[in-house]
């Protein structure tokens, strides 16, 4: 065997036997122990490096780029070591605080939206595909918008149908959406097509009723529009929301702010107008109020009543969610109930 050959079968001897010291090393100061011994600055293969100094220049380019192929494959390989030893000690950690590695992986628990807000979020889209802009107002509100300019004076027997919290005398938490009604009305002009929907909040609880709960306030005011508007909107929301069979039907109301009024009712959803608990054996669901715009409230906002003319419609969304999903309770929608929640 020549010079070269002898070289070429020490070099695979020197990688045999670090890649077997690296195999059997436990630990990673005994794995780095064993790199520097062959790959280190003072290490067998370094050395090896420098004594080619002493070969015949033809030969040295081969054997170099032989030796550098060594000490690379070395590099790779107490990488490796390393991280099969770092994954060793981390699944000996995990079982020593009684984490089975072995078992499937767990998801961490995803929220979604709430019930309410899919509703609202689907009533606002219904609306918008008939031109309407969605508008917000504060909940904290002024006796005249939540009143006053709604054509409630501080008198009115209408007051008494909406139990109120006071901040103070002037101050409110809004009953309605409707105050952003008038809102809009001061700051615009005609044409408007506007729904508002939000919190409200009244002193009343039991199993129909919560001190806080959603509304959606929705108006038109333009030149022209009459009752028949108001039923052609309201019987495609109606269509949309609950399907193209139910029957509806507008039933004479009062309120201070619209004139005529009406309710409107669906047929029950629940017993498809036979007559259940529900709806107390009568076939109908009372779904929400409306009306034309009464000329008073035109007055306080500097609308001419006699150019102009509008509707105005108001819903519960928590009536409308237990009505779509069959539930009798408006308090379990706040209770944080992930059993119930989780079903929509």
């Amino acid at each position: 065997m020549n010079e070269i050959g002898r070289i070429q079968e020490r070099l695979r001897r020197l990688e045999e036997e670090a890649l077997a010291e690296l195999r059997a090393s436990r630990g990673a100061v005994k794995i780095q122990a064993v790199r520097t011994k062959y790959i280190g600055r003072k290490g067998l293969l370094t050395n090896f490096l420098r004594e080619m100094g002493q070969l015949p220049v033809e030969e040295r380019p081969a054997l170099g780029q032989l030796a550098n192929q060594l000490k690379a494959a070395l590099e790779e390989a107490t990488e490796q070591v390393l991280e099969k030893e770092h994954q060793r000690q981390r699944a000996d950690q995990l079982l020593h605080a009684g984490v089975d590695i072995s078992l499937p992986g767990r998801r961490p628990s995803l929220g979604s939206t709430h019930l309410i807000t899919q509703v609202t979020e689907e009533i606002i889209s219904i609306f918008q595909r008939l031109g309407f802009e969605v508008s917000e107002g504060p909940e904290v509100e002024l006796d005249y918008y939540n009143f006053e300019a709604l054509n409630f004076p501080k008198d009115h027997p209408a007051r008494d149908m909406q139990d109120t919290f006071y901040f103070s005398p002037n101050v409110v938490l809004r009953t309605h959406t409707s105050p952003v009604q008038v809102r809009t009305m001061e700051k615009r002009q005609p044409p408007l097509r506007v729904i508002a929907p939000g919190r409200v909040y009244r002193h009343d609880s039991d199993p129909t009723h919560s001190p806080m709960f959603h509304q959606v306030e929705g108006f038109v005011v333009d030149h022209e529009i009459t009752f028949a508007d108001l039923k052609g909107t309201l019987t495609f929301f109606v269509h949309q929301f609950f399907g193209p069979n139910v029957q509806m039907r507008f039933r004479p109301s009062f309120f201070p702010f619209t004139e005529p009024s009406a309710e409107v009712d669906i047929q029950c959803v629940i017993c498809q107008g036979k007559g259940c608990p529900v709806c107390k054996k009568s076939g109908w669901l009372e779904i929400l109020g409306s009306g034309m715009i009464d000329p008073e409230v035109f007055h306080f906002v500097g609308y001419d009543p006699e150019v102009f003319t509008g509707f105005a419609f108001g819903l519960g969304v928590e009536r409308i969610a237990m009505l779509q999903v069959g539930l009798s309770d408006i308090r379990i929608f706040f209770e944080n109930n992930l059993q119930f929640l989780k079903q929509f």
